[in-house]
């Protein structure tokens, strides 16, 4: 098999583009997706402050990598969870991954900053585990983004999440929710503008390039993932993408291009407030998240009244 770009023997086979690559050759398609996905979406300008949200995974490594060597002001964000080895090696190789790079990382640990971790936070809390540790980054990045002076959040959300988080809403119908996918979420006021810069590219597309890169990432799931059903249904695409190649970038690309606008039309705006515990964006008098962190630790919230 050769490079379909340049003739030499080819390293990794992409079946949707019916195209084989050297690995020269494929990291220069994987930054110029990278590219044409910052450009279609207007995502950032090269003098802007970008923020990279780094789990230790290849996504998102590989995301902070490829904005480094396009000459991007970008640190990374490593958010601590607490779930013991996995969380350890995963800051381990985020900052090996920094200081191999001389680049600098922000750190935040909920333990330490906030209380609670999340294995406490499924124990006690009433959402499940990956909903409060979604709530919970949403919640740290913004808040992060705006203490740092960021002007964008970037996140190693990859083809793959995209898709099947737009399955998982198409079958369930949630309409705000399909709405609002977009590489991009606008700047409010109080949220700092966040952007997909891989939502082109295939999780093993970007296998592949951590592997060529030389990037050492965490390979095993989160342990406490189990049952979750975005896995469910990425599963379900994974099947039907292996008989027919493509089937992922049809169905989100051409959400982007097609159905998108035709969705957003049924979209309600909502008013934002600032959280009466926090500050933060919310939508009622507390924000989600210090409603959670309260349950979790067991604390009580102001009454309305003293906290206006």
């Amino acid at each position: 098999m050769k490079c379909t770009r340049c003739g030499a023997a080819a390293v990794i086979e992409v079946r949707r583009h019916n195209a084989a690559f050297c690995g020269a050759c494929f990291r220069v398609v994987f930054g110029n997706q990278v590219a044409r996905a910052i450009d279609e979406y207007d995502m950032f300008a090269p003098g802007d402050r970008i923020l990279v949200a780094v789990s230790g995974g290849k996504d998102s490594l590989a995301l902070w990598d490829v904005l480094l060597d396009a000459g991007y002001r970008v640190d990374g964000l490593y958010l601590g969870l607490g779930i013991g080895d996995y969380s350890d090696r995963s800051h381990v190789l985020t900052q090996a991954f920094a200081d191999a790079r001389g680049a600098t990382l922000v750190t935040v640990d909920l333990a330490d900053d906030f209380g609670y971790d999340i294995p406490t936070a499924a124990r006690k809390g009433s959402r499940s585990t990956c909903a409060v540790c979604g709530l919970s980054k949403r919640y740290v990045f913004n808040k992060a983004a705006l203490d740092g002076g960021y002007d964008v959040i970037a996140t190693g959300h990859n083809l793959d999440d995209e898709a099947a988080t737009l399955l998982g809403n198409t079958l369930r119908w949630n309409i705000g929710y399909i709405a609002r996918q977009s590489p991009v979420l606008a700047a409010e006021p109080g949220l700092v503008r966040k952007v997909k810069p891989l939502y082109r590219l295939s999780e093993l597309e970007t296998a592949a390039y951590a592997f060529l890169r030389g990037i050492d990432y965490v390979v095993e799931e989160c342990p406490l993932v189990a049952g979750n059903t975005q896995l469910r249904y990425k599963k379900a695409m994974n099947a039907i993408e292996s008989r027919s190649p493509g089937t992922k970038a049809q169905f989100f690309l051409g959400y982007l291009d097609r159905g998108a606008p035709i969705f957003r039309t049924a979209d309600e705006q909502v008013d934002l407030a600032s959280c009466a515990n926090c500050g933060q964006a919310t939508t009622g008098t507390y924000c989600a998240f210090c409603r959670s962190r309260a349950q979790i630790l067991g604390e009580r919230l102001p009454e309305v009244a003293e906290a206006r």
